[in-house]
């Protein structure tokens, strides 16, 4: 356990002695403070509480599609660049199992997620709060933190997938281009299939978890909570076991 401890941190401190590690943190924090100024500028005193604000921060139908696509970024890489460096070949030579290298890359690409979507929650917080208030409204904090996490499982599930792509590609490129192409047809791809009763184990229609909270109802009968969180939970699974079985018999000589 100790040792894989060390991987995470290994792996940890590689991504953060980039110098493009800050630049989404400070893409969010300005992208944040922007649309919060032109709301509160433009918006005729009609955007809200500051905590609907931050809401629609980390909500993955708000600004939450762009800290995924942020995510991707960083996701597509994290394997991808190894073989393009050829960095893969003293990586595997340690005293560890392939499958604790590559799980070891992965649990950093869920601790990224997570600081990416808590420096968003504060920002957005602290912004709207400012701005905006804490008056009534129809958001609380409750509210907000159950966006974030329905946020985290939306960008876990793209992440996942471009993780995926780059291990079978070994190639940046076309793991971030997969990557972002499908977030950016979700929304097409559910309204075309959405009179389809076999669409609703498609995971486009199951990503979006926070459709049960707001008051929007499945999208297709037989569907709930639960239902779309097995759906992604067999996803999911899909993904890491592809990518995992990859990397593990794939040669690097």
């Amino acid at each position: 356990m100790r040792s894989f401890g060390n991987l995470v941190t290994n792996e940890w401190l590689k991504m953060f002695k980039k110098k493009s590690f800050f630049i989404p943190y400070v893409l969010v924090a300005a992208m944040i403070i922007f649309v919060a100024y032109m709301l509160k500028s433009f918006s005729g005193g009609a955007a809200g509480t500051g905590y609907e604000f931050a809401k629609m921060v980390v909500a993955s139908k708000g600004m939450g599609q762009v800290l995924t696509m942020l995510a991707i970024v960083v996701t597509a890489g994290s394997v991808a660049k190894e073989h393009s460096f050829g960095t893969i070949k003293l990586l595997l030579i340690r005293a560890q199992s392939r499958t604790k290298i590559l799980a070891s890359k992965y649990v950093v690409i869920l601790l990224y997620i997570i600081s990416l979507i808590a420096f968003a929650l504060v920002v957005g917080l602290t912004t709207g709060t400012l701005m905006f208030g804490t008056g009534e409204g129809s958001a609380n904090i409750q509210d907000v933190f159950i966006a974030a996490g329905y946020g985290f499982v939306y960008t876990l599930m793209y992440v996942s997938f471009t993780f995926a792509v780059g291990i079978v590609t070994r190639s940046t490129g076309p793991a971030i281009g997969i990557g972002m192409f499908m977030v950016v047809i979700e929304s097409l791809v559910t309204q075309l299939l959405a009179g389809y009763s076999w669409a609703k184990y498609l995971p486009f229609l199951n990503v979006d978890l926070s459709i049960y909270n707001d008051g929007l109802g499945s999208l297709l009968p037989g569907m709930s909570l639960t239902f779309s969180a097995i759906v992604l939970a067999v996803y999911l699974l899909l993904f890491l076991v592809t990518g995992f079985v990859t990397f593990k018999k794939r040669d690097v000589a």
